[in-house]
């Protein structure tokens, strides 16, 4: 400004078009109020959708976050059109929200499409804030005691789970549909975890949760997540550089499991701390308050640090687990989660495009074809797990293997991340949506054949193997 008064002319003639910032702020206020609208509008069909696809799939005895992820197919981009994003080409005109607050509102084509970019923007960014609530929950529902008391057995049958699948997909991928070497790894990551939820509620069913079986399958499904969203942290952040580098690969696998072995380490000396700020504390909140600061903490340092803010919330739900605050503050999570991470599954199922996979049209049946290759391996990379089970004689090794087929949560998440980065395209997104929704409606019929009429062993007594822990 001090200048401004010596500025030759062409120059001060430069300068002038900076000058309409005050009229671009009255835009962007006049805006504010029919962004808001349309983020509420949006809410209201995302609950509308996560509640009766939840309900749904209870009556048909499935999981609700499958009712929660077909109820965003239908509300999405691939049925209705009310929850759409500005992604693959789409635009207001295509969002049915859009064309009911341009009618309400007489808006001009250029304000739709400045609101419709503004409100995708903030539902996508509840997702994630949903999604990072998802890790923390889980983190602090892995009992770490328990993966103590299952011994070698279940970490083999994780590392198998694990390794089989990723290398299978990943490989076929890229030789067999040359796919570029990030997708096909993001790809063939999101085959990795075991949903524990859905395995533990059918062993529960059949009376085989506390059988070899049962200990060494829900036992590596716990170390399965843990190990999926390592690889997640190491996929996502390779793919932000867009190279594979060796150097770089293991910096990131070492990085990723130096933090969380570090937070687990950390659980017992934050347990007395923790603790002591909870009960100097009178207000309310005293104590979901402290903890969602400790996550959103750890979830910020994780992104820092160059791996995943996932990784963090994983990692303070673990500390968190050993807390003797634990059960409390599991309870009081569970309102903050169910608001928000329905946004998170609802989404995703929105976003995924299942017009891609058309088999009538000829340039969709190569993203068929990896539809079925993904399903395949995720099947058979996850069998394959129980015959990595050595020392024990009479073991159930196809239970073993069904009981680590279905997918959940960790799976919906890779599609989701890989989604919202740009990383997957959509065949390869679809395809690993339709493996979740798959491997999770036949995994429970699967393992009701595979236990068969082997006799049940009570949860509420110990077993005879008790005595003699799982080695």
């Amino acid at each position: 400004m001090i200048l401004s008064p010596i500025l030759p002319p062409s120059i001060g003639e430069i300068a002038a078009p900076m000058t309409p910032l005050p009229l671009l702020a009255t835009v962007v206020a006049e805006d504010s109020p029919i962004i808001l609208s349309g983020v509420l509008l949006t809410l209201v069909v995302i609950y509308l959708a996560s509640k009766l696809g939840a309900e749904a799939a209870r009556r048909l005895d499935f999981p609700p976050v499958l009712g929660e992820l077909v109820a965003g197919v239908i509300v999405g981009v691939s049925a209705l059109h009310l929850l759409i994003f500005p992604e693959g080409g789409l635009s207001a005109s295509d969002s049915l929200i859009m064309t009911v607050l341009q009618g309400l509102n007489q808006l001009a084509p250029a304000a739709v499409d400045r609101i419709f970019e503004s409100q995708s923007e903030v539902i996508s960014v509840l997702a994630e804030i949903g999604v990072i609530i998802l890790l923390f929950e889980i983190g602090l529902e892995s009992d770490l005691r328990q993966l103590k008391e299952v011994g070698i057995q279940a970490t083999v049958v994780a590392c198998v789970g694990v390794a089989a699948p990723f290398a299978a997909g990943t490989a076929g991928l890229m030789l067999v549909f040359h796919v570029a070497a990030i997708p096909a790894i993001f790809a063939g990551a999101a085959l990795t975890a075991t949903s524990i939820g859905i395995t533990s509620k059918v062993l529960s069913e059949l009376g085989q949760l506390k059988s070899k079986e049962g200990q060494i399958i829900v036992g590596a499904a716990v170390i399965d997540d843990v190990l999926g969203i390592i690889v997640l942290a190491v996929v996502a952040s390779l793919a932000k550089t867009g190279e594979i580098d060796v150097t770089n690969v293991i910096y990131l696998i070492v990085s990723a499991t130096a933090f969380l072995i570090g937070s687990i380490l950390l659980g017992g000396i934050f347990n007395k701390s923790f603790v002591a700020i909870v009960e100097r504390l009178k207000t309310r909140g005293n104590i979901v308050i402290p903890a969602f600061v400790f996550a959103f903490f750890m979830a910020f340092l994780g992104n820092a640090i160059h791996l995943e803010a996932i990784l963090g919330a994983f990692a303070a739900g673990l500390v968190l687990d050993e807390t003797d605050t634990r059960n409390e503050l599991d309870e009081l999570i569970k309102p903050i989660a169910d608001l928000l991470v329905p946004i998170f599954f609802v989404t995703v199922g929105a976003r995924a495009d299942l017009g891609v996979l058309n088999p009538t049209v000829p340039e969709n049946r190569a993203g068929l074809l990896i539809a079925v290759f993904l399903m395949v391996v995720a099947i058979i990379g996850k069998l394959v797990t129980g015959w990595a089970v050595f020392g024990i004689s009479g073991i159930n090794r196809l239970a073993i293997g069904v009981g680590m087929i279905p997918r959940g949560e960790v799976g919906l998440v890779f599609a989701g991340i890989g989604s919202a980065s740009g990383i997957l395209d959509k065949p390869l997104e679809v395809s690993i949506i339709i493996m979740v929704i798959l491997t999770t409606f036949l995994a429970p019929p699967f393992l009701r054949i595979a236990f068969g009429k082997t006799e049940a062993v009570p949860e509420t007594l110990e077993s005879k193997d008790s005595a003699n822990p799982i080695p």
